[in-house]
């Protein structure tokens, strides 16, 4: 194994907290990692729910092919997606979030549905 090639995927989790709000963690998943899913779907387009403030439809990851966006959660606090970070949507609850494309006129990404009670193997950051 090359020591210079990282053994995980920066990810991002997007979450509730108990008083229905979302927020995120910054962590990784390790590359290895195997996650069972029964499909996924790709997506180009915008749609009007999107454009405001909610929740994640269902527990999936998201994974940009293109476009770089800037997330924002509840209470302000921002965060930045774009190739190469893996996003775990688990903020099916409440206000949700937002999000503005930053670059480019169009976001493609891959939408995998996850079981609810799934295992995401999401390590938080320690820092």
């Amino acid at each position: 194994m090359n020591l210079d090639t990282p053994v995980h995927i920066k990810t991002i989790r997007l979450y509730n907290l108990p008083d229905g709000s979302c927020t995120f963690q910054i962590g990784i998943v390790p590359n290895t990692t195997h996650i069972p899913v029964t499909g996924f779907f790709a997506q180009t387009h915008i749609e009007a729910y999107q454009k405001v403030a909610h929740p994640a439809p269902r527990k999936q990851f998201v994974v940009t092919l293109t476009g770089k966006l800037q997330f924002t959660v509840t209470n302000g606090d921002s965060f930045i997606i774009e190739p190469g970070i893996l996003l775990i949507a688990e903020d099916i609850h409440g206000p949700g979030h937002t999000w503005l494309l930053l670059e480019g006129d169009s976001w493609h990404r891959l939408y995998i549905p996850i079981p609810e009670d799934a295992k995401t193997h999401f390590i938080k950051d320690s820092v």
